[in-house]
């Protein structure tokens, strides 16, 4: 059964963990967290009102 065979697929997720862990640091530092400080604030919604009520 060809599945079993881990030849192939065992080198490419070796591969591709190895490139994982070298970029990780790398993609960490352009993405930014949430800062709650920027948010802006929560406005009191409007409720709608019904003609027929």
């Amino acid at each position: 059964m060809p599945q079993l065979n881990p030849d192939p697929w065992l080198s490419i997720m070796c591969a591709s963990w190895l490139a994982y862990m070298i970029m990780q640091p790398k993609i960490k530092s352009h993405i930014t967290t949430n800062n709650t400080s920027n948010k802006p604030k929560k406005t009191k919604k409007q409720t709608w009102t019904w003609p027929w009520t």
